[in-house]
């Protein structure tokens, strides 16, 4: 009784985790977007991209700290185009992202043992610059 009963247990909460794990990235991706069309820096922070990883790094409840920060990437497209520029600039979309997290699995009984990769992503407009400000911030 005991074995099958474990085994389910630890498959309720390895698909838990990763649902939870899914969520936090995708909550905090939305936040880094939101930080991103804001244009602002974090003092102490070299420009705007390191700022905006920052925010997601806050937003993911310490699972994207140490080597896994490497997993948030910033791009920004065209918004006329869809072409990836390099630039913050107003019209332009911001997508803020976390790729290719590794979950590994508490009990792969029923399942490979392969750890469970997951990604979240997020986009939105960068509006117009707020009065009196002239530039968008160096990335």
């Amino acid at each position: 009784m005991l074995i099958p009963f474990f085994a389910l247990f630890f498959a309720i909460v390895d698909y838990g985790m990763a649902i939870f794990l899914k969520n936090t990235f995708q909550h905090a991706v939305r936040e880094g977007v939101r930080y991103a069309v804001t244009y602002q820096t974090l003092n102490g922070s070299t420009g705007q991209d390191a700022s905006i990883k920052s925010v997601v790094q806050t937003n993911a409840m310490g699972f994207l700290n140490g080597t896994n920060a490497n997993l948030i990437q910033i791009h920004y497209y065209d918004g006329r185009t869809l072409v990836e520029t390099g630039m913050n600039s107003p019209g332009n979309i911001v997508e803020v992202s976390v790729q290719g997290y590794q979950w590994g699995v508490i009990a792969p009984l029923l399942r490979s043992a392969s750890p469970i990769t997951l990604t979240a992503f997020s986009s939105d407009r960068m509006e117009a610059l707020p009065d009196g400000v002239f530039s968008p911030p160096p990335r």
